[in-house]
């Protein structure tokens, strides 16, 4: 039965409800229709009527209507507006209220009441909508891109915390799918510079990821701080208040629409939260460019604080810690003279006339401007000199005499396939000696080489440690049943030694992966190491005997993996950096630690001493090296300028420069005077594992997972430059490397290996570059 026809026991006429009713239950839903049809068989003409016309009112009033969100406040909320002030909720956060309820004469009881419920809320619930975040990133990214040239550098850094803190917000508040989507969709154009981080953050899918992970509550609870100029400033405040960006309009259509003026809304409550300017008066133009991230990140934590206050950058940190002592080391008159005697006696039997220009190696021209340490600014040694320390000594005179000159400007200006590019490669560049390790089965993380070349150790993830004889001679140690009263002189230790013996030796020992290996430098390139010290994942790092070949002691301090030990210059004392945030200072006479070095907020990944010993440089996981003094244990430089964790770091011979590099591939010279950063290189496609300055201090090598080697020029102006042919010009696999990167016009040359990543470069007094890695066989399928 149709609702258009009249049931069986209704009368005759037709009321003219039910002659309208067909037109009205066209659109209604079907339970309405069979409420209609109940309601007329039992004859409930006055209940059906007013169903009718509830209906019929409510299908004009729906229809074609779209509510906006104005309307939708208005509705949620408590509304209420001045004359003054038309179409503004006043009563949209809570100190409003108080005040405009107080001007409006209302009773204190319902003060009290809004007070307790907070913000009213309507507002709050618009502003979560995923799609603002997703609208207002495109379009400030869209102006970024699209400003002029000299802003761009400066920009670009507003990107990545704003990011993050979108990501954050959506998967605090429940937006995964947004979150992911949002993530898919930007994050690639921010990879290269952040990939670690944003890898990090794409693992948080939930809210309690959020509030218990330590990044995301930095960003949370910290202030980002963005270096930018005067005139940028202007540029991106005048974008976000007015949606366009005065001179630098950019790419983007501004602002436009309710959903615009919301992802503009979006990105000022970030901008206004959670980053922190610091506007410099100098002009965009007069800036490097990539000198804008040196002073950008999460800096309060960074930066040590001082007693007075906190230092609001890295340089004025830097700065307030005065002049460093960078000259090298002192040597004592009795060494000097004895050293003299030498040499001259060996010129007498060598009958070489030239011996006595040597000695002007043993006393190197002052350089103007560096300060150089006293005895009593150095770590207590013994007063008398061994036969080693004349040897050593000696053989340092030597070998700055027979040293190959590298002059990596001549490489400049000359084309590297014509004639003259041969020369000019001979020298300028090093001759390379690879060592590569094959079949290792769960990999070698570390590699080194000893002081005179003559041995190579290598750490292993099965916990143990193999030595090779570099020039092929067998490797003994002592016998384990003789006795301390037959050793009466050197004669007599040879009788006690191992009659067989082999090219290799296996130390086992720890009980964890082996990350790093350093050689005793007490008998430099004149003598073999009579010591080697090695750090794992067990926190304990041993002393082998390489006259014995066993394990001496174990030094336990460290309460999680050690990454990397080194020896001190002068032999005696190590440091050490752990898993534990921590470096420490160690000394072979005793067991437990002298200083501890604190302030890094991650692993501290890599130590390296100055040349003169006075000073530690650590690198970290928090993208950040520091500087300590060693006696006293108080951090005189922090480095910020990486976007990324460090994996290696050297200091030049002439004790003036730090090189460090990591993860996000660029390699950054710093100035160790000053504390700010040089020039950065950049050209590596994978991690940096190693750097190694020659002797001049001239040219620094590196060498990476990206399967190369390459040779940088320190003294070079750096900055973007063309792609370079190698060392192996006519190789297509460095082609197609160089193409494939951004590269700065300081890379002199990139050697590649097969499949090698390369975990140590080490420069020989004699510039000889020697390196090592172990070999990635290919997948099997």
């Amino acid at each position: 039965m149709s609702v258009a026809t009249p049931a069986a026991s209704s009368s005759g006429g037709v009321s003219p409800v039910n002659a309208s009713a067909p037109d009205v239950t066209q659109n209604v839903s079907s339970i309405d229709r069979l409420v209609l049809e109940y309601l007329r068989s039992r004859g409930h003409k006055d209940a059906e009527r007013a169903l009718n016309e509830s209906l019929e009112s409510g299908s004009a009033d729906e229809s074609g209507k779209t509510v906006s969100a104005e309307d939708l406040i208005k509705t949620l909320a408590v509304y209420a507006q001045k004359p003054s002030r038309p179409g503004d909720n006043v009563l949209k956060e809570s100190a409003n209220v108080l005040q405009e309820l107080t001007a409006m004469g209302n009773p204190p009881s319902i003060q009290n009441l809004i007070a307790s419920l907070g913000t009213v809320g309507a507002e709050e619930i618009l502003s979560v909508d995923p799609t603002d975040k997703e609208e207002g990133f495109r379009e400030l990214e869209a102006w970024v891109e699209g400003s002029l040239d000299m802003y761009k550098p400066e920009f670009r850094p507003i990107l990545f915390p704003i990011f993050c803190h979108f990501h954050l917000d959506l998967v605090q508040r429940g937006f995964k799918e947004a979150a992911l989507r949002f993530y898919a969709t930007y994050s690639p154009s921010l990879s290269p510079m952040h990939h670690s981080t944003l890898h990090h953050l794409s693992t948080l899918l939930l809210p309690s990821h959020v509030q218990n992970d330590d990044d995301a509550q930095r960003f949370k609870n910290e202030k980002y701080v963005i270096r930018m100029s005067r005139s940028g400033f202007s540029l991106l405040v005048g974008w976000l208040t007015e949606g366009v960006g005065g001179e630098a309009t950019g790419a983007g259509d501004g602002f436009s629409g309710e959903k615009g003026k919301r992802g503009r809304a979006a990105i000022m409550r970030v901008v206004n939260n959670h980053l922190r300017f610091d506007v410099t008066s100098a002009s965009a133009t007069a800036v490097s460019p990539n000198a804008w991230e040196e002073s950008t990140g999460l800096l309060s934590q960074l930066i040590p604080q001082t007693s007075a206050s906190a230092t609001p950058n890295p340089h004025a940190f830097n700065a307030s810690k005065g002049e460093l002592k960078l000259g090298p080391a002192p040597i004592s008159e009795e060494l000097r003279t004895e050293t003299e005697r030498v040499i001259r006696e060996q010129s007498v039997l060598d009958r070489d006339p030239n011996a006595q220009y040597d000695l002007q190696f043993l006393r190197p021209p002052a350089i103007q401007g560096v300060v150089s340490p006293t005895e009593s600014d150095m770590l207590p040694y013994p007063q008398s000199f061994k036969t080693v320390d004349v040897q050593r000594e000696v053989e340092k005179v030597r070998d700055a005499r027979k040293r190959i000159r590298l002059e990596p400007s001549a490489l400049s200006s000359i084309d590297m396939n014509s004639v003259q590019g041969g020369a000019a490669r001979a020298r300028g560049l090093p001759s390379i000696c690879a060592y590569t390790l094959h079949d290792v089965g769960e990999g070698a993380p570390c590699c080194t080489f000893s002081p005179d070349l003559t041995l190579m150790a290598a750490g292993f993830s099965e916990s143990y440690i193999r030595l090779w004889s570099l020039k092929n001679e067998k490797l003994k140690g002592l016998r384990n049943d003789f006795s301390l009263s037959s050793v009466k002189d050197s004669g007599s230790l040879s009788k006690i030694q191992q009659k067989e013996g082999n090219t290799t030796r296996k130390l086992v020992g720890h009980s964890g992966p082996v990350y790093s290996l350093s050689f005793d430098p007490l008998g430099g390139s004149a003598a073999p190491p009579r010591y080697l010290l090695s750090a794992s994942a067990d926190a304990t790092t041993r002393l082998w005997s390489l006259d014995t070949m066993t394990n001496v002691v174990a030094f336990r301090g460290h309460q999680n993996p050690v990454w990397d030990v080194q020896w001190s210059p002068m032999g005696i004392y190590f440091a050490t950096a752990s898993r534990d945030r921590t470096a420490r200072l160690w000394s072979t006479d005793r067991t437990s630690c002298l200083r501890i070095y604190a302030g890094h907020l991650s692993d501290v990944d890599c130590v390296r001493f100055h040349p003169n010993s006075l000073y530690l440089a650590t690198g970290s996981s928090d993208w950040t090296a520091r500087l300590w003094d060693v006696q006293r244990g108080a951090c005189v430089r922090v480095f910020i300028g990486h976007q990324g964790s460090l994996s290696t770091l050297a200091i030049s011979p002439d004790g003036r420069y730090l090189a460090s590099a990591g993860e996000d591939l660029a390699i950054n010279l710093w100035d160790l005077g000053s504390g700010r950063r040089v020039k950065k290189m950049t050209g590596h496609t994978a991690s940096v594992y190693s750097l190694s300055f020659s002797a001049e201090s001239s040219m620094l090598v590196s060498g990476g997972a990206d399967w190369t080697v390459r040779c940088w020029d320190v003294r070079g102006a750096g900055g973007p430059g063309k792609s370079r042919e190698s060392g192996a010009a006519e190789s297509p696999i460095t082609r197609t490397i160089d193409n494939e990167n951004n590269e700065t016009s300081d890379l002199l040359a990139t050697f590649p290996t097969k499949r090698t990543p390369i975990t140590n470069v080490h420069f020989t007094p004699r510039n000889l570059c020697l390196v090592a890695g172990n070999y990635l066989a290919p997948d099997s399928r």
